[in-house]
């Protein structure tokens, strides 16, 4: 297990770059520390697999370094990096039976026989498999032969990162579920340094302690499930995660007063800097309210979807979602919305632009 450290890393597929545009990967400063649950989540083409090909040496960076425990590995080849990676698809062999898939890793290290028979039993019994391990791969189910490919990533102790690439692609729905939680239970009982690549946001806040959001080649924001929920740094992230995602409504500024479809709108607290440029109000849904008075508003959509109802109200032609409990309206009632204070922000080209009050 390591520590993890990206300093000034750029890349580009590109062989003499000579603008942004040209890095599929912008500048990244990261520290993931020894032990950590990772994820990197982001829409297809964000860079998450050119970074983790650049983590794994499968890609040498066109600038930067990365270290593991301090030691610089950017020009290290796979191999040598001592690292294990699950993928998309379960990379098994189907000839072997589960015992000597899970064994494979060990025996071709030299690893001692009485090693390898406890190691693993114990990943096995961890994977809920023991009752397989006689078995040829072959005539697995999809779900339990990615379990297979899971523990062969985690079998060796000696590994610097076991790093997930979209593991659970091929797992039908109702299964994935379980799959996660039999993840997160493995990274609490290994305590090995693991990094999760996915699209699903869903994946990304079950399993990650610390989840890193990229958007066209560099991050916009590293925090906890909480963090990222509560405070979006960037309206990406907003509209990203949450379901519905994050009200993103264009507004006036004057005098630090902001203002919406000609409204007044309080802000969480004051406005930082000078504010030059795209202004916007952010808001999740489950802090718009429906009230007797507020901005006006006439709704454009109800949706029941079982723990609560999502109300898509229409404000001078902009979207506005209200997450509601209780009797809902119709389409085409004119409501009013209230918006709750120390949850509205203020963005500026994409970018929080407030601070809550009392923190200055």
């Amino acid at each position: 297990m390591a520590k993890i450290t990206l300093s000034k890393l750029r890349h580009s597929y590109y062989p003499n770059p000579s603008q942004p545009s040209d890095y599929a990967l912008k500048e990244i400063d990261l520290d993931w520390t020894d032990g950590g649950a990772y994820a990197l989540l982001g829409p297809s083409g964000c860079g998450k697999s050119t970074l983790l090909n650049i983590i794994s040496g499968l890609l040498v960076p066109s600038e930067g370094k990365i270290l593991f425990d301090g030691q610089d590995v950017t020009e290290l080849t796979p191999d040598k990096r001592n690292i294990a990676q699950v993928f998309q698809f379960p990379v098994i062999y189907d000839t072997m039976t589960v015992y000597d898939n899970l064994a494979f890793p060990l025996r071709n290290r030299g690893r001692d026989e009485e090693i390898v028979r406890e190691r693993v039993m114990a990943i096995a019994e961890m994977l809920e498999v023991t009752d397989m391990l006689d078995h040829k791969a072959a005539g697995l189910s999809p779900d339990n032969k990615q379990k297979i490919s899971m523990g062969r990533g985690l079998v060796r102790e000696d590994v610097n990162v076991v790093m997930f690439d979209e593991p659970l692609t091929v797992i039908d729905p109702h299964l994935k579920w379980k799959l996660r939680s039999k993840l997160k239970e493995l990274h609490q009982r290994v305590k090995a340094t693991m990094i999760y690549v996915t699209h699903d946001q869903t994946e990304a806040l079950t399993f990650a302690d610390q989840v890193v959001v990229m958007q066209l080649g560099e991050i916009v924001q590293i925090g906890t499930p909480v963090e990222l929920f509560e405070r979006p740094a960037h309206t990406f992230v907003g509209h990203f995660i949450g379901s519905p995602g994050m009200n993103v409504m264009p507004c006036d500024l004057s005098d630090g007063q902001a203002l919406f479809a000609g409204h007044p709108v309080a802000l969480e607290g004051p406005v930082l800097g000078n504010a030059n440029g795209t202004t916007e109000i952010g808001i999740r849904p489950e802090f718009v309210s429906l009230a007797e008075s507020g901005l006006p508003a006439t709704v454009t959509k109800v949706s029941d979807v079982g723990r609560h109802i999502v109300v898509e109200c229409s404000v001078d032609g902009h979207k506005v979602s209200a997450v509601i409990e209780g009797d809902a309206p119709s389409k085409g009632d004119a409501v009013h919305l209230n918006f709750r204070q120390d949850q509205t922000r203020l963005y500026v080209d994409g970018w929080l632009a407030t601070e809550p009050e009392g923190t200055s």
